[in-house]
């Protein structure tokens, strides 16, 4: 793709993403996410494979109908209520179609049915931007929105981490396994939108770094499966003895830095009384972090003479820069000792 196309494509993801950041009217806002829609598309086709020709038109279409929904829905709350405004919408039928379109658009269950499909026929540059920077306009709207049912997004919380957890137990496809984490990660995010947004966007900036660190590092050793993952021990062996702890990290282990956000959200939902939602969001937690040890042990832990299906890869040297995946893979590991620190920041 030539330079000066793939720069107007980023800078309209940028201003499509601004443009919902910066609007109070709720037209304003789906054309913030209209424009993201149709930046990233040509993103996803630039490169001409049926596997991407298929994602993108799923993309599009779920995107289309996510979009539709929300402008019937703000319509209908201007026809109530006379409002355009995002945060005066006070009707419980517009804010509950608003909340579904929203969640269709980042893939929450039981409307993330697209996500694993469209992520497996991405390249590894454009699914980071599709699990990371398309999320921000969506959770922008969500946080604005007052008051959605407790029920109803908690609800879609824990079915988020039940199905993000089960969805990626019997994946080999590490693509795949990453749409399933993304799923488990929002739902953790959606438990505490309404009682604490400041830590939902907490959540989402952590999650950001550790699945940056994730895709870096399966780019830096060109791997989409789990047995390519473990074939690429002897190319880069300091990275990937510490691969282990960024997948780890992701699964919410202690002491690493991905333990942070779901400790703090088990003390918010505790201290507001719901143990039962608490202990349910921390066993669900369990199966995501089985699938993290299988990446583990697979890389670490199986012999170098394996039976692979498929052909050793030549060690070209990597053209890619060690300096952000050095940066975020600290991150992703060293970062829960600053956990009081973080917390002093977050607004009560």
């Amino acid at each position: 793709m030539s330079p000066y196309i793939l720069t107007v494509l980023l800078l309209g993801l940028g201003l499509g993403t601004t443009i919902t950041f910066a609007s109070s009217h709720w037209l304003l806002a789906w054309m913030g996410l209209e424009i993201n829609t149709l930046a990233i598309i040509p993103l996803m086709t630039q490169h001409h494979h049926p596997r991407a020709a298929e994602a993108t038109t799923k993309y599009f279409l779920t995107q289309a109908t996510a979009a539709a929904m929300l402008l019937f829905a703000s319509t209908s709350s201007a026809w109530l209520s006379g409002q355009w405004e995002v945060q005066q919408m006070s009707h419980p039928l517009p804010i509950a179609m608003v909340t579904i379109a929203l969640a269709l658009k980042i893939g929450l269950a039981p409307f993330h049915m697209w996500l694993p499909e469209v992520l497996q026929g991405l390249d590894l540059t454009t699914g980071l931007i599709l699990s990371t920077w398309q999320k921000l306009a969506p959770f922008a709207l969500l946080l604005q929105l007052q008051p959605v049912s407790p029920v109803m997004l908690t609800i879609l919380g824990l079915l988020s981490t039940l199905v993000g957890g089960w969805g990626g137990l019997n994946q080999t496809q590490l693509r795949k396994v990453l749409a399933y984490s993304s799923i488990a990660h929002l739902g953790w995010m959606i438990l505490v939108l309404q009682t604490a947004p400041s830590l939902t966007l907490l959540t989402l900036l952590t999650y950001f770094i550790m699945t940056f660190s994730t895709f870096l590092v399966f780019k830096l050793n060109k791997a989409t499966t789990i047995n390519t993952l473990a074939a690429s021990w002897t190319k880069a062996p300091a990275l990937m003895s510490l691969a282990p702890l960024i997948f780890l990290s992701l699964g919410g282990l202690p002491p690493l830095t991905g333990f942070m956000p779901k400790w703090l959200i088990l003390q918010e939902l505790t201290s507001h009384g719901l143990a039962s939602t608490a202990t349910l969001a921390a066993l669900t937690a369990l199966l995501s972090l089985y699938f993290y040890l299988r990446l583990s042990y697979a890389m670490t832990l199986t012999a170098s003479p394996n039976n692979l299906v498929g052909t050793a890869p030549w060690r070209f040297t990597s053209m890619q820069s060690s300096l952000p995946l050095a940066i975020a893979a600290s991150t992703t590991i060293l970062l829960l000792p600053l956990t009081p620190s973080i917390t002093t920041l977050l607004p009560t």
